[in-house]
């Protein structure tokens, strides 16, 4: 995915941010989310993992909102990491109409599934939570076209892995991209359960 093709608005937001080339992970990983791939993204800390990650969602949805319905789904560890990546994108966002909502267990679920009846765009949340929306009829992931999960190494522990491979067996057709810093056991069974034809990008 060079510059020259990547949405007007996020450009000009990279320009503001002195951003005028990727590293070597976003580049490599980049381009094959935008040629569609499903893909595990492995590098380590520093290698622009969560500025690819906002990069590649604003290109996928084309910086623009469209209906009620999430369009991207990014799985975090807790709280803090929620809020942390929904800062992120709020750096890019500021000129956009794109809705970016967090879903953590600390909020209350009811106002949750409110806010995000009233329409979101991009749901960054834990898989805790999002399972119980999910199973609440909370939100609707019909329109998903991009599930993705952010420092994957949080999958170690076997709850946080049961809650989040709920989703996609409700799932008819998205593209899955998982960052982390080794692929390991976890992403095995991701692989095995429904990434069967992902991509490895890994850099060092």
């Amino acid at each position: 995915m060079s510059f020259k093709k990547l949405q007007p608005e996020l450009k000009e937001v990279l320009a503001n941010q002195g951003i005028t080339k990727y590293t070597e992970f976003q580049k490599a990983v980049l381009s094959k989310i935008k040629g569609g791939a499903s893909v595990f993204g492995i590098a380590p800390e520093g290698a622009g993992k969560t500025t690819a990650i906002v990069i590649a969602v604003l290109q996928k949805l084309e910086c623009k909102p469209f209906e009620d319905a999430p369009r991207a789904l990014i799985f975090v560890k807790d709280k803090k990491s929620a809020l942390e990546l929904a800062a992120e994108f709020d750096k890019y966002i500021r000129r956009m109409d794109l809705r970016v909502y967090c879903a953590y267990d600390e909020q209350n679920l009811e106002d949750q599934r409110a806010d995000i009846y009233d329409g979101v765009d991009v749901v960054i949340a834990t898989p805790k939570r999002l399972n119980k929306i999910f199973y609440l009829n909370g939100i609707n992931l019909g329109a998903l076209k991009m599930f993705m999960v952010e420092d994957a190494e949080f999958l170690i522990k076997a709850s946080a892995y049961s809650d989040l491979i709920r989703t996609p067996e409700s799932l008819e057709k998205c593209q899955y991209v998982v960052f982390g810093t080794e692929f390991d056991e976890r992403m095995t069974r991701m692989q095995d359960a429904f990434m069967a034809n992902a991509h490895i990008v890994e850099t060092k």
